[in-house]
């Protein structure tokens, strides 16, 4: 049988215009647009270009990278899946899977840089995040078996749901434990919750449904006070498992502290110091800062919270670690 033809404008419109797929060529623009042949950068760019609809301005924009590059890195990953012959198709048995991992991946990048801008004067990228939940929702509702699907989407609309309070009236950062709860979009909390507990006695149980349980059990805290930080260390310890890595330590840690005691949590932190992947990541500082605290050393917290400070390129961020700082003066 011969392979259908490259698909060269991939649903891409041309400048200034913006349009959405149809629901049938979705799942499929998705899986070519992080097709293996590309980077992770271009695997995002262009799935938010052929599939979301956003014009390249809006991309440059939401991706803080000037409009200039950003046409010229769509216009070479649209050529390098032309020159690999790659056809509009969607792919079968491993290959499929292995392309839905890099389809949640891609996704849950866009998610996160919208609900946490990595750079810049804002805490937030709602319009980035909107349009992740929105091209999830389409994966999800063509692929309703898939449980890691249901599970990113269960964890986007859960982490989404505290947008509204986590920032104040001048845009400043309020961490999870200080928010007003009564802000929450309770009904994407009650859908996000639906979801899970669904695609977790249906599907087998992946990193995305462990991660929006986890969301779940901070999203059905009244309080902060009420939170069951021992449940939430026992999925961590599932998580750890099922995608071991430096950002899952990370978390980790923070529940260990919870439950057995900040210095118990700052032992979990000792081996993240001689990774590479998080060693000069400011969440590292700030965890370790959040730790320091509570545990009384002030002065080390201090030190930390500075430190963190100096390491992330986002202004509110910047502003809540360095006034942490100021406070244990």
């Amino acid at each position: 049988m011969t392979e259908p033809a490259p698909r060269d404008d991939f649903h891409v419109p041309p400048p200034g215009e913006a349009c959405h797929p149809s629901e049938d060529d979705t799942v499929t623009l998705l899986f070519l647009c992080c097709h293996p042949e590309l980077s992770r950068t271009s695997r995002i760019a262009l799935t938010l270009r052929a599939v979301g609809g956003l014009t390249t301005a809006e991309i440059s924009r939401a991706l803080l990278v000037p409009e200039a590059t950003m046409a010229q890195r769509i216009s070479r990953a649209k050529k390098t899946l032309k020159n690999a012959g790659v056809g509009f198709t969607r792919p079968e048995g491993e290959e499929y899977a292995n392309r839905l991992t890099a389809v949640l991946q891609v996704l849950y990048l866009i998610f996160n840089e919208g609900y946490t801008a990595t750079s810049g004067t804002a805490l937030h990228r709602a319009d980035l995040a909107a349009e992740a939940i929105r091209l999830t929702r389409a994966a999800h509702a063509l692929l309703p078996g898939d449980g890691e699907t249901a599970g990113l989407l269960a964890l986007m609309l859960l982490t989404d749901a505290r947008r509204p309070a986590r920032t104040g009236p001048g845009g400043e950062l309020i961490p999870l434990a200080e928010q007003n709860r009564t802000l929450w979009d309770h009904e994407r909390v009650n859908e996000g919750i639906a979801l899970i507990s669904r695609a977790l006695t249906t599907a087998p149980v992946g990193p995305y449904q462990v991660q929006a349980a986890i969301a779940a059990v901070h999203d059905e805290a009244g309080e902060a006070a009420t939170t069951d930080w021992p449940q939430i260390l026992g999925l961590y310890n599932l998580l750890q498992r099922l995608s071991p890595g430096p950002v899952v330590t990370l978390n980790r840690a923070v529940a260990v502290g919870m439950v057995d005691g900040p210095r118990a949590g700052l032992a979990e932190l000792d081996p993240l110091a001689d990774d590479p992947r998080i060693a000069d990541h400011h969440r590292l500082e700030a965890v370790r800062a959040h730790l320091l605290e509570p545990a009384g050393e002030r002065d080390a917290a201090r030190v930390a919270y500075r430190a963190a400070a100096s390491r992330t390129l986002s202004a509110p961020e910047q502003r809540y670690l360095r006034l942490r700082a100021a406070r244990l003066a």
